[in-house]
């Protein structure tokens, strides 16, 4: 827990020049700048130190200034239509009330912007501590769960391998099998390093009336802190009590699927890395072979690669597929059964390369069951001979690009049963072509 003194936001306010030298406000300007609460932004550090300098000269800015002078807009800046300048205030007053949390808790003021105002003032801050943990210190703390929640998804992975490899004697021999098949060719067989890429979901932490973190949020089209701040800014209302706390999760079928996974790629005795789709690099894809495991909707960079060249587009959400060709669709309803209660879903595989040296291979679902039973197809020889069968095609070009679809039944996120229902060759002269809109935004 962390001591904060209370802000005195009852106290009277007081003039700026009443309490700073010059050199005193514009030094505590820049200790605010460096010590990066003001975000990556150069925006908030500009608005400050317009703000202080209006006030240090004892000018009171009109919204359009700040809008020509800070934000670089133009002279036809219509300030009843754009409340991006009442929304970058609203953000750095909340920016300045958060150093105040994590920095100078024995100032005798703090300087404040007034609601209703662009001006910078002082108000002086009360002796009474209230113990309470800052945004900071529960993002901190965030963190170090998140940290530990990823630590634990893999340390289980790591306990799969290894109660697969001392319960059963013949586990090794089965990876070892399967890595020998021709579908995992194009990734072992040379001396490309491996970066296995985890599908991650971005999430925000909503704040109460006391300021402190009540639940967490994730959306859909918010996927980076980048995606936030432009919710902040085009749905200000909505999102005023949103916050950025740097977090990510995963689905709990990662764990068996990778698994299920690493025992065939150390198998070719390679170089495997590991990252989070979050922070995926286009250089990393152009430098290494890319598998993927997750749910469809974590693809994020990998979304138009992927269904490129597919006989398959996303359909009405993540949770369905449509077949190009036939128009039939495949929808799972894996997040609406209750406990005890079959369910179906679909698993996802598919291997393309992505340039003359680099391989992408998918292994996903729409949700667990579906993901599990996919990782599990793909470490069996005997699922991967069928898989090959279906395709009517054994040539090397054809292992190497094609795609399939399982239907799983499941109960309580396990999977219990699939078929393949569908089997295409990847179409790889439209990995690189304008991808067509999908009907899914």
């Amino acid at each position: 827990m962390q001591a904060k003194i209370d802000s005195g936001d009852n106290q009277p306010l007081v003039g700026i020049k009443e309490v700073f030298t010059t050199k005193e406000l514009l030094a505590l300007s820049q200790r605010i700048i460096a010590s990066g609460i003001l975000g990556r932004s150069k925006h908030y550090s500009s608005l400050l130190e317009y703000l202080v300098q209006c006030s240090l000269s004892g000018k009171s800015p009109k919204e359009i200034e700040l809008a020509v002078d800070v934000l670089n807009r133009g002279d036809d800046f219509d300030v009843s239509a754009d409340s991006s300048v009442r929304v970058y205030i609203h953000q750095l007053r909340k920016k300045l009330d958060s150093y105040y949390q994590s920095y100078e808790h024995d100032s005798a003021y703090r300087i404040v912007i007034p609601k209703g105002q662009y001006t910078i003032a002082a108000r002086q801050r009360t002796s009474n501590s209230v113990t309470e943990i800052s945004h900071d210190e529960q993002k901190s703390n965030l963190r170090l769960n998140n940290g530990l929640l990823l630590a634990t998804i893999f340390l289980l992975a790591i306990n799969l391998i290894y109660m697969t490899i001392t319960s059963r004697g013949s586990s090794v021999e089965i990876s070892q099998v399967a890595a020998e098949h021709p579908v995992w060719d194009s990734v072992l067989k040379d001396d490309m390093p491996i970066l296995l890429v985890m599908g991650d979901y971005y999430i925000f932490g909503e704040l109460n009336d006391n300021g402190n973190i009540a639940r967490m949020v994730r959306e859909f089209n918010v996927n980076s802190s980048l995606d936030l701040e432009k919710m902040q800014f085009s749905d200000f209302e909505r999102a005023e009590n949103y916050l950025d706390l740097d977090l990510s999760y995963m689905p709990e079928g990662s764990a068996f699927a990778l698994a299920r996974i690493v025992p065939i790629l150390q198998s070719g005795g390679k170089t495997i890395n590991i990252t989070m789709m979050s922070d995926l690099t286009t250089a990393d894809i152009r430098e290494n072979h890319i598998v993927y495991i997750g749910y469809i909707s974590g693809l994020e960079k990998l979304n138009d690669m992927t269904f490129s060249g597919s006989g398959l587009r996303l359909g009405r959400s993540y949770d369905e597929l449509l077949n190009i060709q036939t128009q039939e669709y495949y929808t799972s309803d894996a997040g609406l059964p209750e406990e005890g209660q079959s369910f179906k879903d679909y698993g996802m595989f598919s291997t393309f390369p992505v340039s003359t040296e680099t391989q992408f291979v998918l292994i996903s679902g729409m949700r667990d069951a579906g993901l599990m039973h996919t990782a599990q197809a793909l470490s069996d020889s005997e699922t991967l001979n069928d898989l090959v069968v279906a395709m009517d095609n054994d040539t090397d070009e054809a292992v190497a690009s094609f795609e399939a679809l399982f239907e799983v039944v499941g109960i309580d996120r396990m999977n219990f049963d699939a078929n393949l229902v569908y089997a295409a060759i990847f179409d790889t002269n439209q990995i690189w072509a304008t991808p067509e809109p999908n009907q899914f935004n």
